[in-house]
């Protein structure tokens, strides 16, 4: 494993193997030996490693008790409800216990973490579910559920079929790890399943940038929109890093437009077009920010307590707190919302019947109403993102007894940024859908046609499709997952 990784390595790395490198191992031996050697030394008991948990830190285990104590905090903690993760999910939030374990802070033995990466090298993917966790003493249930079979508890998803834990143990014949002092508490404690969010966000957001500018030039052009907005001096006297980016982005595929060249007779375009380089320049600069944060958290230790041999340390903190995630990952779907706030603007403009193009871009409107739903939908997935939007971060409920007084439900913000995402992708879809219907009538009324990359792109969609894109023969329910299949 690296001793850094960039949110890009990631991604990678979730679709390679695993291996325990020599030096990691030393490190997690140390770690473990420190810990054994504290606890005899120690005058006061160590929380969560020889005392209860949360509200119970009082009461102190003897020693005959701690592999039970271990063991028992997995099965009760294991709470979690609702939906079953995608296996993906899962796989990350592994990898990145992985990554916290290997750091050597955490007294975890190297057993744990071969068993855990043999179940992710081979596919083996513990049954996790959505709800549950409060993001504040890390992400409790999920994180439970995730490691129940190391104990031959639980759950695991083998080749798609869901069998026991035990099942699969005694298949691959293996036994049940029996677990040392801290070492439950360790695997427990932390941002895995918030942090497993923010690494899919992140792989899905790069997709949306990558045809964000591309979807909103054709609507641009097929809209008959002036260039002078996106000109460099306006944006160098505002100097926001990416509003910067998103004007130049915007004349950077539209070189050479045919459509782009010809007179306006409008002199200004709606917000939605010309104010593009400042909306998606404001995203683009709040999302930098958000990866900023993930990285940084994907690099770091969020266990409890920490194990620190130079200093003859075991300190009990807050590294677990998930309030770092949750403002970015509310503050993320702010972001991508707004990308498809202004994109379902444009679509409305579309099909609007202005500028020469038919009302809802259709050949007969009346007997034919064109796109006109397809707008309603982008609108109603708007809508949803909105009410998503409303920040989880802001909650707080007190929890274990009133030990637990401040959480960040950064859990909760983590699902709701994927909705979100996925709610604008659609969205997407849909304004492409509509600009490329737009752009062959443009093509009509002008004899002219967008910039050669905007065009290979249409034609390239139109190939694909074939007659399938015709609106009068496919449901359009269709042409919007076509669409959306083009794209991501």
């Amino acid at each position: 494993m690296n001793s850094h990784y960039t949110l890009h390595q990631a991604l990678s790395a979730l679709n390679q193997s695993v291996e325990l490198p020599d030096s990691v191992r030393s490190n997690m031996e140390k770690s473990v030996a420190f810990l054994k050697s504290y606890l005899e030394n120690a005058s006061s008991p160590v929380y969560g490693v020889n005392t209860g948990f949360g509200s119970l830190q009082n009461v102190v285990i003897s020693p005959d008790k701690l592999e039970q104590l271990q063991e028992n905090l997995l099965i009760t903690h294991a709470s979690g409800v609702g939906a079953e993760l995608q296996p993906e999910l899962v796989k990350a939030m592994m990898w990145l216990k992985l990554v916290n374990m290997s750091k050597g802070y955490s007294a975890i033995r190297p057993i744990i973490f071969e068993r855990l990466a043999l179940m992710f090298n081979q596919n083996v993917i513990p049954c996790v579910t959505e709800q549950g966790s409060l993001g504040a003493s890390g992400d409790l249930a999920p994180l439970s559920q995730m490691v129940l079979p190391l104990i031959g508890k639980g759950f695991v998803r083998v080749n798609g079929e869901k069998i026991a834990s035990s099942e699969w143990l005694k298949t691959a014949q293996l036994e049940p790890i029996a677990l040392g002092p801290k070492e439950a508490l360790g695997l427990i404690n932390g941002t895995q399943f918030m942090l497993a969010h923010a690494v899919e966000a992140f792989r899905k957001i790069q997709e949306i940038l990558t045809w964000v500018p591309k979807v909103s030039v054709a609507s641009l052009d097929a809209y008959d929109c002036r260039t002078e907005p996106f000109f460099a001096p306006i944006h160098r006297i505002r100097p926001h890093a990416g509003q910067i980016k998103a004007a130049d982005e915007i004349l950077q595929h539209l070189r050479n437009s045919e459509i782009a060249k010809l007179p306006k007779t409008q002199v200004q375009d709606p917000y939605s077009f010309r104010c593009i380089p400042q909306v998606h320049g404001a995203s683009y600069t709040a999302l930098e920010h958000c990866f900023s944060v993930w990285e940084t958290e994907l690099n770091s230790v969020t266990d409890n307590p920490n194990v620190f041999e130079e200093e003859n340390l075991v300190v009990s903190g807050g590294n677990f707190h998930g309030q770092p995630l949750a403002l970015t990952l509310d503050y993320a779907a702010m972001a991508i919302a707004e990308l498809a706030n202004i994109a379902e603007r444009r679509i409305y403009l579309l099909v609007s019947g202005q500028r020469g193009l038919s009302p809802y871009l259709a050949d007969n409107a009346g007997i034919d109403s064109g796109y006109m739903i397809a707008q309603y939908a982008a609108a109603a997935l708007v809508s949803q993102n909105k009410q998503l939007c409303t920040p989880a971060s802001v909650d707080s409920i007190v929890s274990s007894n009133g030990q637990e007084d401040h959480v960040s439900m950064g859990a909760n913000a983590a699902t709701k940024l994927l909705r979100v995402i996925e709610n604008t992708r659609n969205v997407m879809a849909i304004e492409w859908l509509c600009a490329v219907e737009a752009l062959s009538q443009r093509a009509e009324l002008t004899g002219k046609k967008t910039s050669p990359e905007i065009e290979v792109l249409a034609d390239n969609f139109r190939n694909q499709l074939g007659d399938k894109l015709n609106h009068h023969v496919t449901p359009m329910q269709e042409l919007i997952e076509e669409s959306y299949r083009f794209l991501f």
